[in-house]
């Protein structure tokens, strides 16, 4: 047997995993396309005209590097959410962030905090970084801000995330309370406050931007709303220092030119996005329209996706996520315990919502094993 270059103990020690399996790797794996693919909280109305015809005029232009400095887009971001360039960091989509905020942060052991069932990457990253993670669990399907706090204050955790609104059940605090949770927070523990689903939520639920604290960045990104996942592209805004600390370790090189493009471009069309938060919220009342004449509980949503209550337990849930999976509906759902119970739709365009509505009954007979 040949011998192989080892890895790092900490490396090797990791699984070889990752935080989803993408519909196209369940496509693969089935020999047929989803006829509705909504469960990834993407944007199926896509991204405004404005952008389109800006990213075709300069397709021809993609053989130049991008701008290290992101600059266009961190003018831009920085105009929109009136804050100086210098709070802003771009990177390749929050994930690419959560990536920076880990190694910057956390050292090995280190607890980190976060919500039993929240966003995956995040662990994912922590985990990278050799970090502890310490999870809280959920109360009425929200994070629990106090559960949260007690936990970065008994663990002298150096990191805590909170996502608001939240993925995966879609809900959300009101401003007040996030304040005041930012405001309890021990001056040594930075928050990231992930707002991916920031523009689809009430705007209630986000606290004015104040660059003078040292302990909270706020992260945004272009998948949701701007309907842009595709090109891998978020900033984060934070006091100045923060984002210098950024630029110690960021690729320079990850954002390319025509996800910077597209950004500013995206930025500079609010009334497109307008129309979207509109029709997401529509899609969110047809989503919770069907599961009521299913017998099944929609929980409210801030989001562009509605988290489903099926009423039993994971165990049933789970049979009615596969059930979806066999009649070529993509869903996702919630897997820690107490949120298993549910299952999770994003919003799609008309026709696959017409397709859901057309597949759940018959998923939910064979569930119960009707």
């Amino acid at each position: 047997m040949r011998l192989r270059p080892p890895l790092s103990p900490l490396v090797a020690a990791l699984p070889s995993t990752v935080p989803f399996v993408g519909p196209e790797a369940q496509e693969r794996e089935r020999g047929r396309a989803f006829r509705a693919r909504i469960g990834a909280n993407e944007s199926s109305f896509g991204s405004s005209p404005r952008v389109i015809a800006r990213m075709e005029r300069v397709a021809r232009d993609q053989w130049m590097y991008c701008d290290p400095d992101n600059y266009e887009l961190k003018v831009a971001a920085a105009a929109h959410h009136d804050v100086a360039v210098e709070n802003v960091v771009v990177g390749e989509g929050i994930d690419g962030l959560l990536s920076l905020v880990a190694r910057m942060y956390v050292a090995p052991s280190d607890a980190v905090v976060t919500s039993l069932g929240a966003y995956p990457t995040f662990n994912f990253h922590i985990a990278g970084v050799g970090g502890r993670l310490v999870t809280v669990p959920y109360e009425d399907d929200r994070e629990s801000l106090d559960g949260l706090l007690k936990a970065v204050v008994k663990e002298k955790a150096p990191l805590v995330y909170l996502s608001n609104p939240d993925n995966p059940m879609g809900s959300w605090w009101e401003m007040d309370e996030v304040i005041r949770f930012i405001e309890a927070l021990p001056e040594t523990a930075m928050l990231v406050l992930d707002e991916a689903y920031g523009e689809l939520g009430p705007a209630s639920a986000l606290p004015p931007i104040d660059i003078s604290r040292p302990n909270v960045i706020r992260m945004r990104t272009f998948s949701k709303a701007y309907g842009l996942a595709g090109i891998r592209c978020g900033y984060a805004i934070a006091e100045a220092q923060v984002i210098r600390d950024f630029e110690k370790i960021r690729n320079h090189y990850g954002v390319s030119r025509m996800a910077q493009i597209a950004g500013v471009e995206a930025l500079a069309d609010q009334a497109y996005l307008e129309t979207v938060v509109a029709r997401v919220a529509a899609g969110r009342r047809r989503i919770a329209a069907i599961a009521e004449q299913n017998g099944l509980k929609p929980l409210a949503s801030a989001t562009n996706f509605v988290t489903i209550d099926c009423g039993l337990d994971g165990a049933f849930a789970l049979k009615v996520l596969q059930g979806l999976l066999s009649r070529d509906v993509f869903i996702r759902k919630p897997m820690a315990p107490g949120l298993d119970r549910c299952i999770r739709v994003s919003v799609g365009l008309e026709h696959e919502l017409d397709i859901f509505a057309e597949e759940l009954p018959g998923a939910l007979a064979a569930a119960r094993g009707n």
